[in-house]
Order: C-alpha cells, then sequence, then structure tokens
C-alpha cells in the first residue's frame, strides 16, 4: 500500500463528534462570548472552530499576526470591519475572511447589533490563548497591554507594530 492510500484510511481513533445548540466550552472575554465548538482535540488537533458573539460597539483585540495558524472568520449574523493592515474591509452575513499566518489584523463590531462569527484556527493551536486570557479576566481584572503579549507569545502570536 502506498503512503498515500494509508493517509487517506479513516483513523479508527477517531470518532464523529456532534456539539449541539447550547452544548461546548463557553469562554467569556469581556463583551465577547466565545463558544468552543472543537478544540482540536477531535481532529488530531489540525483544525478548531469557535462561534464568538461581538456585543454591539465592540472593539476587537489589537492588530496581531499568527506565525503557525490560519484563522479563518465566517460572519454568521451582522457586520464586522476586518482590518487587515492599513485595509478595511466591512464583512456583512455570509462573508468568509481567511488570514494566513504573518498577516497583520484585528475585527470589531462598530454596529448597533450584535455580530456571530464563526472562527477556524488551522491547526488548533490558538484556542488554549482564550481559556488563558478568560483566566487573566477572572474577577473583572482588565487586561493589560503587556499581559495579552504575554499570552499571545505562547501560541506564536504577537501584535503587529509595523505592518508589513
Amino acid at each position: 500500500m502506498t503512503e498515500e492510500a494509508k493517509t487517506s484510511e479513516p483513523q479508527a481513533d477517531l470518532a464523529v463528534t456532534v456539539v449541539r445548540p447550547g452544548e461546548g466550552e463557553m469562554i467569556a472575554l469581556g463583551p465577547t462570548r466565545m463558544r468552543i465548538l472543537e478544540d482540536g482535540s477531535h481532529t488530531g488537533h489540525r483544525l478548531a472552530i469557535a462561534e464568538s458573539v461581538l456585543a454591539p460597539h465592540t472593539e476587537g483585540p489589537p492588530q496581531h499576526r499568527h506565525g503557525r495558524h490560519d484563522e479563518g472568520f465566517y460572519v454568521l449574523s451582522g457586520t464586522v470591519r476586518f482590518t487587515v493592515g492599513d485595509e478595511d474591509y466591512v464583512a456583512a452575513t455570509g462573508t468568509l475572511v481567511m488570514v494566513p499566518p504573518g498577516t497583520p489584523h484585528t475585527f470589531a463590531n462598530l454596529t448597533d447589533q450584535p455580530a456571530v462569527i464563526l472562527s477556524t484556527f488551522t491547526p488548533d493551536l490558538y484556542v488554549q490563548y482564550f481559556r488563558d486570557l478568560q483566566e487573566v479576566l477572572a474577577g473583572g481584572r482588565p487586561l493589560t497591554p503587556q499581559a495579552n503579549i504575554d499570552a499571545m507569545s505562547r501560541y506564536a502570536t504577537e501584535p503587529a507594530t509595523g505592518h508589513a
């Protein structure tokens, strides 16, 4: 059997998973609520998926870049502004934004309505970052720029101080 044939066979240790409405790990990040639908533990760590609800008038994270994972955003409802380097993109419901490693980006909901996005992380590296942030914010503590930089650095992510 060729190597190609071996890798296309189903893996016996991975099973189908189903996450129903209201299920999944909930993470609160200030005004943003994230539901982890897949943390990578069922995909061999190749893919993680999260659903996030951005409250109205929510600024996103500081512009940053990931060194080791692609990040995808599919707008399920509302409108989200994505900033990639110096370019702004208004993403309405049904829009997909894919951000490859090394690309500076951020997002925000500047509207009067909540926005819901489905995010993918390939590989799953970045899910633990959100868990770490929730821990930092526990008890109403503010997220300092340095605490955020420290958390990001553990997951091959850095602030995008100079747009490349």
